[in-house]
């Protein structure tokens, strides 16, 4: 038997000569090696990426990434500008015909509750949301709460979220291309509760009392 780094090669083994000889050298800048560049690692693992032996692995592993945190409680002031500014919405949107003629975009900050199963604050915690849209329609009417938060919810079409970490960046499915998505998006309608609601913005200037009016 012949050996090589100390590991002994049967005679009758098929590849033998091919295995002593060893793995091929070559010099940095000949002829083969300019041909045949040595491939990086990066490059390397990504001819591996596309399988995938555990599916919903990486997702599982993305959604431990989400920072979840307590339900804010409102002051009465923010609680009651916020249900001032619901009211103004609700009065520009009160018909289809007032939501088309407005057009309000608003954008939305709301809590939304862990719903992932496994995790460890599923129903005890949650994250803060922030979507931008065009206002469809707001229904809302009174819990009988103390703190006269409004139970319903606020339709919002075309909606656009706000990135972060594990978070979706459209609710309405993938598409073939861009073109397809934006159609997707504009035929979408995303509601919200009103008791998740945190805050309401627009850059049109709705809420403020002197032009509260608008197509109205």
């Amino acid at each position: 038997m012949s050996t090589k780094d100390d590991r002994k090669i049967p005679a009758d083994f098929r590849y033998r000569d091919v295995y002593i000889k060893g793995k091929p050298r070559h010099d940095t800048y000949d002829s083969f090696r300019v041909r045949h560049p040595v491939m990086d690692r990066g490059r390397r693992a990504k001819i591996f990426a596309p399988f995938d032996a555990l599916r919903g692995f990486g997702d599982a592993v993305a959604a431990k990434d989400i920072l979840y945190e307590e339900r804010r409680i409102l002051s009465q002031e923010d609680a009651q500008e916020l249900g001032r500014r619901l009211a103004v919405l609700h009065r520009l949107t009160a018909s289809s015909r007032l939501a088309k003629a407005n057009r309000v975009e608003v954008t939305i900050t709301y809590y939304e509750p862990c719903r992932d199963e496994n995790h460890e604050y599923y129903g005890l915690r949650g994250r803060y949301q922030t979507v931008t849209g065009i206002c469809r329609r707001v229904d809302a009417w009174e819990n009988g709460a103390e703190d006269g938060r409004l139970t319903g919810t606020i339709q919002i079409i075309s909606p656009r979220m706000h990135g972060q970490p594990g978070a979706p960046q459209t609710g309405y499915g993938r598409a073939g291309n861009q073109a397809e998505m934006l159609a997707q998006r504009q035929h979408f309608v995303m509601k919200i509760p009103l008791e998740d609601v945190v805050g309401i913005e627009s850059q049109a200037e709705v809420f403020c009392s002197d032009k509260d009016r608008i197509q109205d």
